[in-house]
């Protein structure tokens, strides 16, 4: 089983602590395209400068400083470093046991700056998002795809891959071959702020649930128990299930 979630543009930061450890991170076979994205976003620096070459209004000129800061802020542990409506429906704080052992074994967040993530590494928070063009790189989907193509392939192994990511970030890596078959996007009708809130409680009711399916319809038949589920076929062969899910 593999929960891929998006990451949120609000996070938590600390005011003391280590930094980060850029070798303990997961997925080492990220480190080279890792310090190649930091190394472009301390080229554009931070402050209002910093912001308008990001593409961002000068009112995140504050956020967007802590992108010269990744080698010595504080490093915060993925699984508090997220916050917003999608985290906060998931509230992993409350999840124990073998619940709280499913998140951190399934749960990969992918990010734009740190390609994916799993909840016990502790990184430094940054101001970025997939679709944001850097100054000096490639679109960031596109540099991060070979990359995450050989780590998320191997994460994901032959279970059922749920998808809650954005199109952004599903354009740095889909799933191919005898994968593709097994990939789940979770689809929620609705506003994007409700949207949003129903893919975290998804992904939080797999974890509790220990719904470890081994298809598509085993994963829609597990979340039955807390939603209004219906899936569709895949409308071509590279292309994911269709799982829609409405909250109870």
């Amino acid at each position: 089983m593999l929960i891929l979630l998006p990451p949120s543009q609000t996070k938590t930061t600390r005011r003391r602590g280590a930094p980060m450890r850029p070798e303990r991170l997961s997925f080492d076979q990220l480190s080279a395209v890792r310090a190649q994205t930091a190394a472009a976003l301390a080229q554009v620096g931070g402050g209002v400068e910093g912001a308008r070459l990001l593409g961002l209004p000068h009112t995140l000129a504050e956020q967007v400083d802590a992108n010269t800061r990744l080698d010595k802020a504080p490093a915060v542990p993925v699984g508090q470093l997220y916050t917003g409506v999608l985290y906060d429906a998931l509230d992993l704080a409350s999840l124990t046991g073998p619940a709280r052992a499913r998140a951190t074994r399934w749960i990969v967040i992918v990010s734009p700056l740190y390609g994916a993530l799993r909840l016990r590494d502790a990184v430094a928070p940054y101001r970025l998002a997939m679709g944001t063009s850097v100054p000096g790189l490639p679109p960031l989907a596109q540099l991060w795809r070979p990359a995450l193509g050989v780590a998320l392939q191997a994460a994901a192994g032959s279970g059922v891959i749920v998808d809650a990511r954005s199109s952004d970030y599903v354009a740095a890596w889909r799933p191919r071959g005898a994968q593709a078959k097994k990939w789940v996007h979770v689809a929620v009708p609705g506003a994007t702020h409700g949207a949003k809130h129903t893919r975290g409680l998804v992904a939080r009711s797999i974890c509790l649930r220990g719904i470890d399916a081994r298809s598509p319809a085993a994963l829609a038949e597990g979340l039955a128990q807390d939603f209004d589920v219906g899936l569709d076929e895949p409308v071509r062969a590279s292309a994911p299930w269709t799982l829609h899910v409405r909250a109870r």
